[in-house]
């Protein structure tokens, strides 16, 4: 049995019963730690599960994968993933191979931010198509996801935004001349992701949002040390969020309840109350005014 087995949020008591009894029952555990990452080191896990566990990247998941099935069919394998095994493409790939070897799958699910993103105050249910912001460079600054929040604010839905993450990424100038070196690890930040949106919709014009747009970003869901903050883009991006990881959340038309829990995480709110902190200051913008109405339209 090939086991997919959630690992929920944020550390090793995450999982749920019926995955860490699993995974006692495996001879192999993989941990999958590209999409996502665990706010604790693999040590921990490895405590917790009385076995080694083996850590999956990239490489190995999408052209190694018949490592990972090897004896699967006569024994149990367990591929560890943070938050739900079905939140990233590459673990559908991974259960269709092995049906194609006649492996049998079976799924233990978990928390992840595609739920647990509920938590600034806005209804699950008024969420439209979610987005990924990847890091920006000098040769490729995509916007192929702004086309996705016009449609979501044209239907008043809010737009979950996942942030980039770089692990085990390797140095391309390096790696033209035959060096494998590669560079350390990047978490997108909620701060990155809003001047990027910014910067995409200055470039496209259409009245997607604007500096007023308003928004939650938050960072560690599940942790004791779990940040949510709401306001305008303008606002939130000036906040420090701290540590990795985080995610960012531009709202759509709100109804009363979700108003009044967004306020409960207001910037002016939490800076009152001395809950949060001000990144290093630059040059401020006039803020624009957003009603959560497309203004280009």
């Amino acid at each position: 049995v090939l086991w997919l087995i959630g690992l929920g949020l944020y550390d090793e008591q995450d999982i749920t019963l019926r995955g860490l009894n699993a995974i006692k029952k495996c001879s192999r555990v993989y941990l999958e730690a590209y999409t996502s990452i665990l706010l604790c080191d693999k040590q921990r896990l490895e405590e917790l599960y009385g076995k080694p566990v083996v850590v999956a990247d990239r490489e190995m998941v999408e052209s190694e994968a018949d490592t990972i099935l090897a004896g699967a069919d006569t024994g149990d394998v367990a591929f560890l993933v943070v938050g739900d095994p079905f939140g990233a493409t590459t673990h559908t790939d991974l259960q269709l191979r092995a049906r194609e070897r006649g492996i049998q799958v079976s799924v233990v699910h978990n928390a992840s931010v595609m739920n647990a993103v509920g938590a600034c105050g806005l209804q699950l249910y008024r969420f439209g198509e979610s987005i990924s912001i990847v890091f920006f460079t000098d040769t490729w600054r995509p916007d192929s996801f702004y086309d996705r929040i016009v449609h979501n604010r044209k239907a008043g839905l809010h737009t979950l935004c996942l942030l980039d993450i770089k692990v085990k990424e390797p140095n391309l100038e390096l790696l033209a001349r035959g060096k494998t070196v590669y560079e350390p690890p990047r978490y997108m930040t909620i701060n990155t992701a809003i001047e990027q949106l910014l910067e995409v919709e200055d470039r496209r014009k259409e009245g997607a949002y604007n500096r007023g747009t308003l928004c939650a970003g938050l960072a560690r869901l599940q942790a004791e040390d779990q940040l949510i903050v709401s306001g305008s883009m303008a606002e939130v991006m000036e906040t420090d969020f701290g540590a990795p990881l985080h995610c960012f959340v531009i709202a759509g038309q709100t109804h009363e309840v979700e108003g009044q829990m967004m306020d409960l995480y207001s910037v002016s709110r939490l800076l009152a109350a001395g809950q949060i902190k001000q990144r290093v200051h630059v040059e401020a913008e006039e803020e624009e005014e957003d009603d959560g109405t497309l203004h280009g339209f």
